[in-house]
């Protein structure tokens, strides 16, 4: 039996003799309760811990031409997007928190993306794994591995998209979760997050003297949207005053070694690299709109491997994402998103590095979804409609796509 698989299934015991315990002693001292946005949830009557366990799976069936000339199909894809398990609580006393969630699927589990990376060459099982002591209602600090306060396409949860994906501009400059501290501290107004992290990405095996700093700002000049509204795209909850949230982030990761940062291939050594993202949303009565711009620069776009033959090149650029939505009163949602992405001329058009050769791209997709218990049960149909821009050639490449995805968690 391989490691991987041992692991999966010791993870998959250790949740179902969790529940068993749980649901055991549930008439001794524990209270059970449930809610379709938050699973099961076990608290004990003497307050001294409480477990809130969740699941939920991605099932999708996707096609893409061949060209915008030829329809027939280049790929099909019948998978399992995403399976994640969850775990939360509180131990002890309700300001010590913690959060696991872990990942199940192949696809969820980045098999393809740590093969070409030294720095983790396991597959990510562990999504999050952090403690979180609350100081103060307004102050907590977390310890762990979670999200970076980044882009807030990639703190949304996947699980509460519009889309069956995020867009290419978040593909290509998330700053994705690491592995260090995180301070968090919000008012009515305004919310402030910032991070220390190894810079290297989750579940790495070893890191290096650099490190990367996340400063994030939110201002919500219209107070705090419903619950957690501002982190789940659509307006679910139908916001009956107009609200609005307007936020930056600053990323400078020292010495990264992958040509994400904190995902990407291996580069040939340290480039310090710089993230700027800001974006704005706005929902009001069934209406979102939601807009993302995303830029990358590095000291060293473009690394040389010893022998001076082979090159990594970070995607040094900018991007933007739009997209917008409306929720009817049946709960169906139409939504339409225009995403691309632009590298900057050190990576198509260096005079030192000519093979470098890295492409524009533009996305159009169109998205209906019909919500039956929110997010958590869901089924998704999207048309896409994606270009690949060869700049140095002054060529483009044209495909269609669709896609049909249903949702089912706790």
């Amino acid at each position: 039996m391989k490691p991987t698989q041992l692991t999966i299934i010791i993870t998959f015991l250790f949740f179902s003799s969790s529940l068993l315990f749980n649901f055991g002693f549930a008439q001794k001292g524990v209270q059970v309760y449930t809610n379709p946005q938050k699973g099961i949830e076990f608290v004990a009557k003497d307050s001294l811990f409480s477990t809130q366990f969740q699941f939920r799976m991605q099932n999708r069936i996707g096609y893409e031409s061949t060209s915008m000339s030829d329809f027939t199909p280049e790929s099909f894809e019948f998978r399992i997007r995403r399976l994640r398990m969850r775990l939360k609580g509180f131990v002890f006393n309700p300001k010590w928190t913690y959060h696991i969630q872990l990942s199940f699927s192949r696809g969820d589990m980045d098999w393809e993306s740590t093969k070409p990376s030294n720095s983790n060459t396991s597959v990510n099982i562990i999504r999050d794994a952090v403690i979180t002591y609350q100081m103060t209602k307004a102050f907590s600090i977390t310890m762990g591995q979670t999200k970076l306060p980044g882009n807030r396409q990639r703190v949304v949860s996947s699980g509460d998209q519009q889309f069956v994906d995020r867009s290419i501009v978040n593909s290509t400059f998330t700053l994705d979760r690491d592995c260090g501290i995180f301070l968090t501290y919000e008012q009515n107004y305004f919310r402030l997050k910032g991070a220390i992290t190894t810079g290297e990405g989750r579940n790495v095996l070893k890191s290096d003297k650099g490190l990367s700093y996340t400063g994030r700002v939110e201002i919500l000049p219209f107070g705090k949207f419903t619950g957690n509204n501002d982190y789940v795209e659509g307006d679910l909850s139908r916001e009956q005053k107009p609200k609005i949230s307007i936020a930056a982030t600053y990323n400078y990761n020292a010495l990264a070694i992958r040509t994400g940062g904190q995902l990407g291939n291996d580069l040939y050594e340290g480039v310090n690299m710089q993230n700027l993202q800001m974006d704005f949303l706005f929902k009001y009565k069934g209406f979102a709109f939601y807009n993302e711009f995303c830029e990358r620069i590095a000291d060293k776009p473009v690394t040389v491997d010893a022998t001076g033959l082979k090159t990594s090149a970070v995607y040094v650029g900018y991007g933007n994402l739009t997209q917008a939505s409306y929720l009817f009163k049946n709960n169906y949602e139409i939504a339409a998103r225009y995403a691309f992405i632009s590298p900057f001329r050190a990576v198509y058009a260096n005079e030192n590095f000519p093979s470098v050769n890295l492409n524009r791209e533009e996305h159009v997709h169109l998205g209906v979804t019909k919500y039956i218990v929110g997010h958590r049960l869901k089924v998704q149909f999207n048309l896409t409609y994606n270009t690949k821009r060869n700049i140095q050639q002054v060529t483009n490449t044209s495909k269609l796509g669709g896609y049909f995805q249903i949702e089912l968690g706790i």
